[in-house]
């Protein structure tokens, strides 16, 4: 294994059907127009001196270095800003040239500590790598003159420094800041000899920089260096996996020495990327080792019994036995399964499997009910197939931008990136959201519109834009005529067309001006190219199905699917949803999205496993608590995820899970769940998988093991040990001969397979032989389904309403630094950003009720009451609250309530009804969860005292 080193063209590749003719030193090589003189010179593998320039950004000119000859031209351009020309003559070496470029880096090194053998960055550093490259052996200027070298090291972000009697001021970090991030948290301050770089005035951590590491990875210097570097050392080989945090599926060199991660690098060739990270995924991976880690197998007669440490095949065997003991005394249907979000495809196809052929019955369900599972409904019944529509790189074709329900720069910061690109380059915005989320206004970032919906009331938004549209003949006619099906677009039409879907009727329910509405819908449809994105803010409510549905009407009726810069995306959130879902993990589908009740679908999986199954829907996960409390469900295998936290009304999860008889964990940590388990298998990270991931844009991407399980087992493992035990037979080598499973399996992954991967990187399904190298942009010429199928969508409103006793509507979403329920990054430095959920409340409500800023404060529903400290802030309106999910013990989902989608159960984590006040101590459910929380934390320490 080796160290992979990426090219590095130093300018930017262009894209252009025209091309230019060139030599460089004598060889030809033609390049697109556009191409600077430096990039045209690496295509032919000569590499020209440089250090304030490098591919990821757009040409600087300020280092010197680059300088070549041109034949005709006077003096001696930089390569960097030089575009190349037809018939141009280049000289990258001459005398002359080593001449200046010897001078320069002389200068360079004046000022720069010669502590090459001791610095971290030695042996990766591209000052070193010039001086060497330009033959510098001598500098004529001392030490004794004005110089940096006594500045003080930065050291207040968590994970690197910012020495500046190192920088160079090339701006590189500044550039990668703006350019490619896109936060402008970096400038240059001082003038001449006194330029420096600073972080807005001041230090790192308390500066608006966002840790997403562009800066250290832009720094040609130890300037900007990874703490993990400084105390490590270089790496020494590394490994392209992919991130196991959202739903963007970034790619990164897991940088290692031996089986150590050194640092997470972002991958260039990674398409969902391209080159680009967060805080998260960069930085975030130390949890993989903590010290929390569970790593042997345990089980327990009863939750009040103390964990035993067993091995492998005691767990599983006893495990195998209580589910075969369970339905031979409750009946077949009295188990099931949940799968991950953040297990790999193979690993989900696998209990899935496992439930269906080793169970006998269809009780498995993911992750994703609580999440996108409208999105699957809603899309498949509209278009055809439960996924979003483009790749991430057709945003920067979007003219007009509609981001609903979702906030991109702390849900899924690298495609924010990407889209406040194109934003600043000029395309329109549109933000439907409650909560004034940075996109609104942001440096360089200014929403033309921002639509501050109620909560609860999508569906009555969506249909007011689409009540323009087709009241103001703004529908693409042809296109509906040509894509769509008529009948049901006339019915439609007809619907969306009655006065009670106006802006103007629908202002009382959404709170929005009826003209800021008339304008986004025109905006929409007359601005060119326009695409929706949105999150969660859509899918968990009563309607979200509804809503999907909505959000794809006006997407055909305004021609916006089939094309680059349009579409409807979403953004999903955790890094395997997609693949969760295509994998068959809902009770009612097989892989593929495929019902069970459909014979030769069924006919073909009994062949392949030689088993019959049940034609009938199993259960979903709120089925089974509801089962489980009345008593017949009593048998649960969870792989990697914690309902105890991440799901609504927890008290009536805790009441479903204590109800059985036997719950098995699959997971890293002692999570909220293993506290009502009675087997604990111990987990692998992404660290220690070999598989496969699908983002949100439908790219199955590549998880390579760069450490072993350090549970012993990978988690497919557990799951075929599992099922050998209760009596189903599998049998797997590696898996990639799951994938090859899946794919004989699944029309959509029928061409996916591990070589063709390792040849093209990535595949975004379908991959078939239609589509050999898969699919970046779905419905291009007919919709998957045929025909568009216009749905009507009524508006209803929630169950959930406000009143005397709770008057407010609490929502809720994330925050940058922490994902999700905080299992991982809790457990990094992370947490130095986000240390508790707080409750954002407006100066209006908090005023009413006595609450200061930072005042503890007693959060209640009429499903429970919570406490938590108050935020005084104007991003949510008066009579909106808005809180995080992301600290197990604030525990968030105590007061959500059991309200859910009409299609898919789907929880209304988005609206409900709530009281605030001040309180001077935690909530009874909060004051149990501190006194089981500590004797979790010392379980460990307990078992290595009984050895």
């Amino acid at each position: 294994m080796t160290l992979i080193k990426e090219l590095d063209y130093g300018t930017p590749i262009r894209a252009s059907e025209q091309t230019v003719t060139l030599t460089v030193d004598g060889e030809r090589v033609t390049v697109p127009a556009g191409t600077s003189v430096m990039a045209a010179a690496m295509h032919v593998g000569t590499q020209i001196p440089k250090l304030c320039a490098t591919d990821s950004l757009e040409p600087f000119g300020s280092c010197r270095l680059c300088l070549v000859e041109i034949e005709g031209r006077r003096g001696t351009p930089a390569s960097c800003t030089t575009p190349a020309e037809d018939g141009m003559v280049v000289t990258t070496q001459s005398d002359k040239l080593a001449k200046l470029r010897k001078g320069v880096m002389e200068l360079y090194i004046s000022d720069h500590p010669l502590d090459c053998l001791t610095c971290a960055a030695n042996g990766d550093c591209e000052l070193q790598d010039m001086a060497g490259a330009v033959g510098l052996r001598d500098v004529r200027y001392g030490y004794e003159g004005s110089n940096h070298l006594k500045d003080v090291k930065d050291e207040t972000n968590p994970y690197f420094t910012y020495d500046p009697s190192k920088c160079i001021v090339c701006n590189r970090c500044v550039r990668a800041c703006e350019e490619v991030q896109g936060t402008f948290a970096l400038t240059i301050e001082g003038r001449g000899f006194d330029s420096r770089v600073s972080a807005s005035g001041t230090d790192f951590f308390d500066s608006e920089c966002v840790s997403c590491g562009a800066c250290v990875q832009a720094c040609p210097t130890a300037t900007l260096q990874e703490k993990s570097v400084i105390e490590y050392g270089q790496p020494d080989h590394s490994v392209v996996t992919t991130c196991a945090y959202c739903g963007v599926g970034c790619s990164f060199k897991a940088e290692m020495q031996g089986s150590r991660v050194v640092r997470m690098v972002p991958y260039k060739d990674g398409k969902a990327n391209d080159g680009h990270s967060c805080v998260k995924g960069r930085f975030a991976w130390g949890y993989a080792t903590h010290k929390d880690r569970m790593t042997k197998p345990m089980i327990r007669a009863k939750i009040t019994d103390p964990w035993q440490e067993v091995t492998w095949e005691e767990a599983i065997n006893h495990a195998a036995s209580e589910f075969k003991r369970i339905q031979a005394k409750y009946g077949r249907d009295s188990i099931g399964g949940i799968t991950s979000s953040r297990c790999t495809n193979e690993e989900t196809y696998l209990v899935q499997k496992l439930v269906r052929a080793g169970f006998g019955n269809n009780n498995v369900d993911t992750c994703a009910r609580v999440c996108h599972s409208p999105t699957g409904y809603g899309l498949k019944t509209t278009l055809g197939t439960s996924a979003g529509t483009q790749d991430f790189a057709s945003v920067e074709d979007a003219d007009v931008v509609l981001v609903i329900g979702a906030n991109p720069t702390d849900g899924h910061p690298v495609f924010a990136s990407r889209m406040k690109k194109r934003l600043r380059e000029g395309a329109r915005l549109i933000v439907a959201d409650p909560r004034r989320i940075d996109l609104v206004r942001s440096p360089h970032v200014q929403a033309d519109y921002h639509l501050p919906l109620k909560p609860g009331a999508n569906v009555a938004l969506i249909n007011a834009l689409a009540h323009v549209v087709v009241t103001e003949g703004l529908v693409d006619e042809a296109y509906v005529r040509e894509r769509c099906e008529l009948g049901d677009f006339e019915t439609w039409a007809r619907f969306i067309a009655d006065e009670r879907h106006s802006p103007e009727a629908v202002e009382p329910i959404t709170g929005v001006p009826a003209a800021d509405m008339r304008a986004a819908a025109r905006l929409y449809a007359t601005g060119g190219n326009a695409a929706i994105y949105y999150g969660l803010g859509v899918t968990e409510h009563s309607q979200g199905s509804t809503m999907v549905m909505g959000m794809a009407n006006l997407a055909m009726a305004t021609g916006n699917i089939g094309r680059s810069g349009a579409g409807v995306n979403p953004l999903r959130g955790q890094n395997n949803v997609q693949g969760s879902c295509d994998m068959g993990s809902f009770p009612h589908e097989y892989p593929g999205y495929r019902h069970v009740s459909d014979d030769a679908t069924r006919e073909m999986f009994e062949s392949f496993w030689g088993v019959s199954l049940e034609h009938e829907p199993g259960m979903r996960i709120p089925n089974m608590l509801d089962e489980a409390v009345g008593g017949s469900f009593k048998g649960l295998y969870v792989q990697g995820e914690d309902i105890a936290q991440s799901d609504p009304d927890t008290q009536h999860v805790t009441a479903g899970l204590a109800a059985m008889e036997c719950v098995v964990i699959q997971d890293i940590f002692l999570n909220e769940t293993a506290k009502y388990a009675h087997v604990f298998l111990p987990g692998s990270s992404f660290l220690e998988k070999d598989g496969t991931f699908t983002n949100a844009e439908r790219r199955i991407n590549r998880v390579r093991k760069v450490m072993p399980p350090l549970g012993g087992l990978a988690d497919w493992e557990a799951t075929v040990a599992l099922s050998n035990a209760v009596g189903y037979p599998m049998s797997y080598g590696h898996p990639g001969e799951i994938m090859d499973e899946i794919a004989a399996l699944t029309p959509s992954f029928a061409g996916v397979s591990y070589a063709k991967l390792e040849e093209l990187g990535s595949i975004q399904w379908p991959c078939n032989d239609a589509a050999p190298a898969g699919t970046p942009m779905m419905h291009v010429d007919r919709f998957v389904r045929g025909k568009g199928k216009f749905m009507i969508t009524e508006f209803v409103a929630t169950d959930e309403r406000t009143g005397p006793r709770f008057p407010l509507i609490l929502t809720t979403g994330r925050i940058l630094s922490q994902y999700n329920v905080g299992a991982q990054t809790r457990r990094t430095d992370n947490s130095r950003w986000h240390e508790e959920d707080v409750l954002e409340i407006h100066p209006f409500d908090a005023e009413s009720r006595g609450i200061e800023d930072g005042d503890l404060v007693a959060l209640e529903s009429r499903s429970g009451d919570i406490a938590l400290r108050a935020r005084i802030a104007d991003r949510m309106q008066p009579g909106i609250v808005y809180t995080t999910f992301h600290h197990a013990k604030t525990g968030a989902n105590v007061i959500t309530t059991d309200y859910s989608d009409w299609a898919t159960n789907c929880p209304e984590y988005k609206v409900t009804a709530v009281q605030v006040r001040r309180t001077n101590r935690p909530s009874d459910w909060q004051s149990r969860f501190f006194e089981e929380d500590f004797s979790l934390t010392r379980i460990a320490e307990r078992l290595d005292a009984a050895e």
